[in-house]
C-alpha cells in the first residue's frame, strides 16, 4: 500500500504492519539521510474521508521510542516529501504507534496510521519536517539582501546626526529598501531575471 524513497537508496515497499492501520519502514544508517519520501503505491487507496499521518522516530535507547509527525498522504496527495536532518531526538508528542520493540542504535523509524482526514487536518506536524519550496539559490538571494540592508543600516545616521564630510558619500537607506522590495518582488515574479 505504501513506499518510502531515500536518495540514493532502492525504493522500500515492505512496510511492517503493525497494526491493522499502521505500518513501519525501518531505516538503516538514517544519520546519513537528508529527506525521505512516502507514497501509495497505487494499487490500495484509502478508505473514503481516510489518510495517512507520517511520523518519524529516532532510535533513543534513553528516552525509548519518541514519534515526531511528519505530515500526511492522501489520495488526493499521495506522495510528501520530508526533511529529517533538522529533527532533534527526544523531542516528540503524541503518536498512534504504542510502545514497539527497540531498534539497532543505527535505525530509525518511518512510519504511516491511517486516520480519519478531518483528524490530519488538526494535527500540527513538526515545523522543520516541511521541504522548502524555494530553491537554495531564491534562499541564498534573500539572505544576502537582508544581510545587505541589515549591515548598511547598522550605520544609519539622522540628518541632523551627520558631520560634513566632502570624502563620504551618503545613500538614503529608503532607497536601499527600495531597491531590496524591487528585487524581492523581481525575483519571486522570475528568478532567473538577472541572467538577462
Amino acid at each position: 500500500m505504501f513506499g518510502c524513497l531515500v536518495a540514493g537508496r532502492l525504493v522500500q515497499t515492505d512496510a511492517q504492519q503493525v497494526a491493522g492501520d499502521k505500518f513501519v519502514f525501518n531505516l538503516p544508517d538514517y544519520e546519513n539521510v537528508n529527506h525521505v519520501v512516502v507514497f501509495m503505491l497505487g494499487t490500495v487507496p484509502f478508505p473514503a474521508g481516510m489518510g495517512g499521518a507520517v511520523y518519524f522516530s529516532f532510535p533513543d535507547p534513553a528516552a525509548g521510542q519518541v514519534w515526531q509527525l511528519l505530515g500526511f498522504i492522501t489520495n488526493e496527495k499521495p506522495s510528501a516529501m520530508f526533511k529529517i536532518s533538522g529533527l532533534k531526538a527526544g523531542v516528540g508528542g503524541e503518536h498512534p504507534f504504542g510502545v514497539m520493540a527497540p531498534q539497532a542504535a543505527s535505525v530509525a523509524q518511518v512510519g504511516v496510521s491511517m486516520e480519519p482526514l478531518d483528524q490530519l487536518a488538526q494535527q500540527t506536524p513538526v515545523s522543520n519536517a516541511t521541504v522548502s519550496a524555494i530553491d537554495s539559490f531564491t534562499q541564498f538571494t534573500q539572505k544576502m539582501l537582508e544581510s545587505l540592508y541589515n549591515y548598511s543600516s547598522s550605520y544609519a545616521v539622522t540628518q541632523a546626526q551627520m558631520s560634513p564630510n566632502p570624502t563620504e558619500t551618503f545613500i538614503p537607506t529608503s532607497s536601499i529598501l527600495r531597491w531590496y522590495e524591487n528585487f524581492q518582488r523581481r525575483m519571486a515574479q522570475n528568478p532567473g531575471f538577472w541572467k538577462t
